[in-house]
This record gives C-alpha cells, structure tokens and sequence, in this order.
C-alpha cells in the first residue's frame, strides 16, 4: 500500500522526493514523511494527513541534504498517527517500509526484552531497531541489513539511511514491489515507476530475497547471501506528461477517455487480420500447451475479478474449455484442488497485489501452469509467471481501475481466441468476425464518448441523491453490473450492488422502491428478452430504471426513465461499451458529490498486504 521513494545524488532531495510522493498519491495513504541526511545526522520530518502537511512541517523546518528518503503510509500496524508515520529511527538507522512484518509481535517482545525502547506501534520499526542491534556489534549497514531480515518473516519493501554511511540509501525486498531508478550522477528508488520518471526512464526491479546499495554513481546488486547479481535497467516507454491530467478535471475522467487509445496501445501488433487470428508469441506458450489444457482457473481481486468473470464466459464459449474464477484471496484460505492440466491465469493491473501473487505461486507449487496478465512491466507476478500477456494501458494514477480493466478484457479476449483457434474451436468466419470487432472498438468507443459523458451527466442530476442503486445484467452484462456497483461505491461512497438479473426475484426484489434508482444492461443479445423481464419486475415496484441500451432501440427505452445508448456489438464486445456508462455515472456521481474521486477513503491503488 505504502509509497517509498529515495534519492541519491548531487540535488537536494527534499524537492525530489515530495514530487515523488505526489506521483504515488494514487496508492493511498493517511501519513507521510521524510529523511534526509544533514551535516550533523539524520532529519525527520512526519506529518499526519495528505502531503500538504508534510510541505507546512518541512517549511518550518527546512531539510537541505542531497540524500534521503520518503514515504506515504497506509495504516496497516497501528493508527493513523504522527509517531506511527515513517520514515522510523533506531539510534543511527532510519528506515521505511511496505508491506506487513507477520512475526513483529514475537521481534518487539525481543528487543524490549534486550533493552530496546520502542515507541510505535508499527511493525517498521522492528526493522529499524533489528538493523540498529546489528549496527551495535559492528557490522556495516548492508551486513546489518542481511542479518537484521535473517529475523523477519512477512512481506517488505525497505530503504534504510545509517548516519555512518551518509552517502547511500540501502534497498532490498520479498514480495513488496520496489524499482530502482539510474542515471547519470543520481540513483533514486520508488515502489512504482511514476515517482521515478521526471527523473529517469531507466529501471530495475528488484527480485524478493535481493538487496542493492544506491550511490550517487550507480548501484550494486546482490542476493540477501551475498551472491552478486548483474541485472541490466530497463527503458520504461512512459513520459511524465502521460501521468498528468491533461486538462481534465480528474485523473479518472482523464483516464476514461483514454480508454480508446490504450485499447489500441495493447491491442497493436497483434491482431492477424489476415489469418484471423491473434499474434501473440510472447505469451510463452506453445500450440501443444494450448491442447493439453484441461482447465482454467481465473485469480484476480476487486475490479480484475469482475474481468475475469467476462473472462471465463469467452473461454468457455470459445475455447470450449473448462474455466472458474476464484476471489484470489478466497483461493489461498483453503486447500484449492489444483495442479498439473490446469492454467491459472492471475489478472493484476499492477501485477504486484500480494493475494494474487501468493495464490499464483501456491497454484504453480501445486504443478499448474501460471499466465499472468499485468500492467506493468518486470512486476511480481509475471516474473514468477510461466508466460506473460502484458496490456499497455500506460499508468493509470486514479485508484478506481478503468483503462487498466478495460485492456484486461481486451488480453481475455484475445487470449480466449487464440486457445480456441489452437484447439478448433472457432471457425475461421467466428474468428475473423471476433477480430474485426476488435480491431473496430477502440473507434467505437471513441465516437461516443463525449455524448455519453454529456448523457450520463444529466441523467445523474435525478440520480445522485440515491443512497442506494442496483445494477442488472445477464451473461457477459452481469460482470459489468458488479464492476458498475463496485466503482459507484469506490469513489462516491453510496451503497450499490451488482447482481445476476435473473437473481433478483430471490432477495434483491424486496429492497425496490420509488427511492431505489435501477440500471439495467440491456444490449441486444440472447438474454433480450429476459433482462426485459426483469425490467418490468422492477418496474412494477415503483423502482426508477435506467437503462444502458443498445442505440436505436426503442423497445427498451420505452421501459425506462432514463436511457444511455451504446453502440450495437457483436455481442461478444458488449463488454467494452456496456462498461463505460456505468465508469462515467460513478465519476459524475461522486464529482457531483464533491468525494476525493482520485484518492477515495481507506483505498489503495496497489495492495501489497493482505
């Protein structure tokens, strides 16, 4: 959850490093603060609350070295407080952290134990004081750092200043995402690459078990054992603008009408017009893999979940072949009957969420193949991946998933063509009808997407009120209903709930009334009728429907109050036009309700504890 950033180099590193806890806003956070080194030790600077805080704090008390280190928390051990705020001190250590320590109970009852006085009620500053007692008996920082982790179970990102060694910053990590930035006559770390690329385009991320030493001049790499690691950076393609809001008023506004070009983005290069199929060798897996696959399992949480869900549809109506999907989290916490003829495919926009990374690697243990879909390059969870099918939806900034979602489809899709062209069980009119669609949905959306905002705008002048709302569909309209109640409750704080329309006759009915608005799915496809039908239950309680409906269709819209039209689809695509209604009435719904859209309460962009 947490955002660390540090910087090693010629330039004051105040500046730096407040920019870069800017650019991780995004993950979520309740605390910040700062340590950099001074001519007579190590500085602090912690303050409760956004960033603004901090930047009053720092100009009462400036901090003018050119070597430091910065964090936003995410309470996990520990209120919100100005001492549970990072960076953590133990004598000449400073340290911050991400991730949970599982044994820091058991670590503290040791050192308090030994004499150690500690003042948190974090977990972080075990670590601070574990590295401080090795420090006593004479070890330099980066053996200090080995011994002190020998000690630690549980999953941590960390950055460590010692005032003896005032000219590097220390880094290692096991199962918290950390990326290394380089150029020249600077070295900077961050947990994610936005922080990082004012700065630099060149990164390297680190592995779990691995420590690296960052000096002005570069770094070195090694094992926590010891052993030298050479790993080359990699050039991230991302500029700095494409991380700004462009004019719009919200990072997640801006980042819905991005969803035309991003789709393009992962779209490009392998879409086989010619053959009508999909092209995508660097997924890893071979045409033999593809046949002895007997059964997919779908890992995800939250928004990536509900991709999944439209995800298991097209596998099994294309490929034919057996798919589940499973709340990742709920996968780790029994004894899941998994292994060798399965294919996991574990969905994350970060590629960094700690419940899918664990339950991706449980699976693997159990002799299953693992293809992770992620967002972000060389990220966790498709390093420890067999096979890796990348979008490319750039950095999404708000923390409510829409462009990132919307590429996960579009890799589900095609990964769902590609298993059934290998297995045969698509026809070549099927497929060359699948991929013309695709190729066709990017200008599509895009010709729609300013009216639909305008549409959606007044309709949610009626609406906005509502402190309850429910969302219908059916087939592949039913992930889209869960993922159109789970941003309405994300950003705007309203309760709302998606449900299977054909569920609602067995509970939700009863919660209907004139109060309690309805948005119903309803494109033109096999389950018509049947949404219809439910519509007109609803209907019949007085509850107000509105309808995201196929353009022209004048049948539905004359069962609803309000309408949204999308463009008709091959009812495969409904998916990509059905969802964007429902993104915009969320936005427009909190916006009007004037909620943090970008940052919304107690959430996080990438979750990296349990």
């Amino acid at each position: 959850m947490c955002g660390i950033v540090g910087h090693v180099g010629a330039e004051k590193a105040t500046p730096i490093l407040l920019d870069g806890l800017r650019r991780l806003e995004y993950r979520g956070y309740d605390s910040a603060g700062l340590a950099v080194h001074a001519s007579d030790g190590i500085e602090i600077v912690r303050a409760v609350g956004k960033l603004r805080n901090l930047e009053k704090a720092l100009s009462e008390k400036g901090l003018l070295g050119t070597v430091g280190i910065g964090h936003t928390r995410w309470a996990t051990h520990g209120r919100p407080s100005e001492v549970n705020a990072h960076p953590h001190i133990a004598g000449p250590i400073a340290v911050v952290h991400n991730g949970i320590i599982e044994n820091h109970l058991e670590l503290r009852a040791e050192l308090e134990a030994s004499g150690f006085t500690i003042a948190s009620d974090t977990d972080t500053e075990i670590i601070a004081h574990l590295i401080h007692r090795e420090t006593q008996a004479g070890h330099d920082m980066v053996t200090a750092i080995r011994h002190s982790l020998g000690h630690v179970e549980g999953a941590y990102a960390i950055a460590v200043l010692s005032e003896r060694e005032p000219n590097r910053i220390v880094v290692a990590k096991s199962a918290s995402p950390l990326v290394i930035g380089v150029s020249n006559g600077a070295t900077y770390c961050a947990s994610d690459i936005p922080a990082l690329l004012p700065y630099t385009n060149e990164m390297v991320f680190l592995e779990d078990s691995e420590i690296a030493v960052l000096e002005a001049e570069g770094f070195t790499l090694t094992k926590l054992d010891g052993t030298p690691v050479s790993r080359r950076s990699r050039k991230i393609s991302w500029s700095p603008v494409m991380a700004e809001k462009d004019g719009y008023k919200h990072f997640m506004l801006k980042e819905i009408f991005e969803q035309p070009r991003a789709l393009e983005d992962t779209l490009r290069g392998r879409l086989d017009r010619e053959n009508a199929d999909i092209f995508t060798p660097e997924i890893g897996l071979s045409e033999d893999d593809a046949k002895r696959i007997d059964r997919v399992i779908l890992l995800a949480c939250g928004t990536s979940h509900h991709a999944t869900i439209a995800g298991r549809y097209w596998l099994e109506e294309l490929a034919k072949v057996p798919a589940i999907t499973e709340l990742a989290s709920e996968f780790r916490g029994r004894d899941a009957v998994v292994g060798e003829g399965d294919l996991v495919i574990a969905v994350s926009q970060s590629g960094e969420t700690i419940d899918t990374l664990m339950a991706a690697k449980e699976a693997k243990e159990r002799g299953a193949k693992v293809l992770a879909i992620a967002n972000v390059n060389g990220s966790a969870i498709p390093r420890m991946a067999d096979a890796s099918f990348y979008t490319h939806a750039g950095p999404e900034i708000g923390v409510a998933s829409t462009k990132c979602f919307m590429t996960q489809l579009a890799n589900l899709l095609m990964f769902s063509i590609w298993l059934g062209r290998r297995r045969g069980t698509i026809d070549d009119a099927q497929a060359a009808e699948l991929v013309e669609g695709l190729a066709r949905i990017p200008h599509v959306i895009a010709e729609r997407l300013r009216e639909t905002h305008l549409m959606v705008t007044d309709i949610v002048r009626d609406f906005s009120e509502a402190r309850d709302v429910l969302f219908l569909g059916r087939g592949l309209s039913f992930p889209m209903a869960l993922e159109g109640a789970l941003k309405l409750k994300e950003i705007s704080y309203v309760h709302a709930e998606g449900y299977a329309a054909g569920e609602m006759k067995h509970g939700p009915i009863a919660l209907l009334d004139a109060h309690v608005p309805v948005v119903v799915l309803m494109p033109q496809d096999r389950h018509y009728d049947r949404v219809s039908s439910n519509m007109q239950e609803a209907r019949a309680r007085e509850a107000k429907i509105i309808g995201v409906t196929t353009a022209g269709d004048t049948q539905a819209q004359s069962l609803c109050d309000r309408f949204v039209e999308v463009a008709p689809t091959h009812e495969a695509l409904s998916p990509f036009v059905t969802v964007v209604p429902l993104q915009l009435y969320a936005y427009c719904v909190a916006d009007h309700k004037g909620t943090d859209v970008d940052q919304p309460r107690n959430l996080a962009k990438t979750v990296t504890v349990e």
